[in-house]
């Protein structure tokens, strides 16, 4: 009787440590939000001085928007602006990715492990 109990009890561990490593696993090798997206357009790869010709554009256009009255524009307007600055903030993004990305999971993974070599 008390075989049986520690049988299942090791059972269970067993159990439970494979969900936390399947948990684990899932978090780890899921893709992160701020990945980049599939677009619809094909990608161009620009030089360097390209990026920052336009991001210099961008930036001045930028200042020119918030420089501007906004209580004088009528409500497309706005919408308008909103949406032209949404654009060039997914372009500066883009221009951006060249990055490596850690997901949740590999972060925990990397700080467990810092903790076992320390």
């Amino acid at each position: 009787m008390i075989k049986y109990f520690s049988l299942k009890r090791i059972i269970m561990k067993a159990k439970i440590y494979s969900l936390l490593t399947v948990l684990l696993l899932a978090f780890t090798f899921s893709s992160s939000v701020s990945a980049a997206t599939v677009a619809d357009k094909p990608t161009k790869n620009y030089t360097d001085e390209e990026i920052t010709l336009r991001m210099n554009e961008m930036r001045e256009r930028v200042k020119e928007i918030k420089e501007l009255n906004k209580s004088e524009l009528s409500r497309k307007e706005k919408k308008e602006l909103r949406k032209e600055l949404r654009e060039m903030n997914k372009e500066a993004r883009a221009f951006g990715e060249r990055g490596v990305y850690l997901s949740v999971g590999a972060i925990i993974i990397i700080i467990l492990l810092l903790i076992l070599i320390l």
